[in-house]
């Protein structure tokens, strides 16, 4: 029995949805993409564009929401992304016609490079360069034609920081951010993604070879898993390793990310008010 199918046999906590469920996510998504671009003002939205199954799914439900013609994909690759990616995310945006355009970000990376050269043999930091300057790039396109940016986090990574701060979540909104990755795969599946995509292993391709379980040291299943019984729900670390059969350090290591991540969850803190 896999982690997933103990935790939901063995813990009353199921975190496969219904399709009943699936159409409520469906409905609630897209409602909530169009109220955000209403309430902004906005004519459409932007998306960065991975050919990962996130930017996916978010992208079929933006389309759902505001049409084709309202959604702008950004594709961009460097260096150190797969072919196989990046022509994926250029089969997504044609496959919803949306328009998209191609920006090779090397050269500005490159930039960043020749300003702060110390930081060139640094893979965390110039990974983070890469994933920020998306960020910017999302927000000029969205800036230039009126739209917001649209985020493509989930629920797993929100709650373990698996994420750059000031880069892939310097966004307007997440629409798929309440989904637990589980889930994300289901609800993809369930609006019609190619099982191609859906089964396709994640990695935020920081850097070449890069993938978001070997970096993370568990697969996403475990880790939905322990979040779902233990972070957010109320299982003791004990009966957590008990009822999905996995190593103490597991669920230690997912609570590890938690709470080192916190930061990420928050505004910049401010001194309190000084009472003068």
């Amino acid at each position: 029995m896999s982690q997933a199918d103990a935790l939901v046999e063995g813990s009353g906590v199921d975190l496969d949805l219904s399709e009943g469920e699936l159409e409520a996510h469906r409905e609630h998504i897209t409602d909530f993409i169009e109220a955000v671009v209403d309430d902004a003002g906005a004519d459409g939205a932007v998306i960065g564009l991975s050919g990962g199954i996130d930017s996916t799914l978010t992208a079929h439900l933006a389309v759902e929401a505001l049409g084709s013609d309202a959604v702008h994909g950004l594709v961009m690759p460097s260096e150190v992304n797969t072919e196989g990616n990046m022509s994926d995310a250029e089969r997504v945006a044609e496959m919803l016609d949306v328009e998209y355009d191609v920006v090779a970000i090397d050269p500005i990376v490159e930039s960043f490079v020749d300003a702060y050269p110390e930081g060139a043999d640094d893979r965390m930091a110039l990974g983070n360069v890469r994933v920020r300057v998306r960020g910017v790039l999302n927000y000029f396109v969205a800036n230039a034609e009126s739209g917001v940016v649209l985020g493509t986090g989930n629920r797993s990574e929100a709650m373990t920081g698996y994420f750059t701060k000031y880069g892939d979540q310097a966004v307007d909104c997440n629409p798929i951010g309440n989904l637990y990755k589980r889930q994300v795969r289901q609800l993809a599946s369930h609006v019609g993604v190619p099982d191609d995509l859906v089964e396709k292993p994640p990695s935020a391709e920081m850097w070449e070879g890069q993938t978001d379980e070997e970096e993370m040291g568990l697969g996403y299943d475990t880790l939905d898993a322990i979040l779902a019984l233990h972070v957010d729900g109320p299982f003791s670390k004990s009966a957590t390793v008990r009822t999905l059969d996995v190593p103490e350090s597991a669920v230690e290591r997912v609570v590890g990310l938690v709470e080192e991540s916190e930061h990420k969850r928050h505004m910049p803190p401010a001194p309190a008010e000084l009472d003068v």
